[in-house]
């Protein structure tokens, strides 16, 4: 691996995880705020993350594992913001009911 591509693929996957995060946040404030502008850009960040894994799987000069690492991750990061969104959902559904004693 040349200099060139190791910046290029570091750049790369830094932008990766930043789209990503941004997914999450926007994702939340969609919900939050009920917004679809708001729904819209985190579909946008997503969209971003999908296309920069593919330059990354396509262009870098990472070897065969690690490519697949990062395109099952771009699949896994689509699932991550509703499945937690669930999961707090679901844990805060009885928190301000009394507690029973059985």
């Amino acid at each position: 691996m040349t200099y060139t591509g190791l910046f290029a693929t570091a750049l790369l996957l830094g932008m990766f995880v930043a789209a990503g995060g941004a997914y999450g946040i926007l994702y939340a404030a969609a919900l939050l705020r009920s917004s679809p502008m708001l729904a819209r850009a985190a579909r946008a960040c997503y969209v971003l993350q999908l296309l920069i894994a593919l330059a990354v799987c396509v262009r870098s000069p990472l070897a065969l594992p690690w490519r697949l690492f990062v395109a099952a991750s771009a699949v896994a990061y689509g699932f991550i913001p509703p499945l937690i969104w669930r999961l707090l959902e679901l844990m805060h559904r009885d928190a301000g009911k009394e507690p029973r004693l059985s």
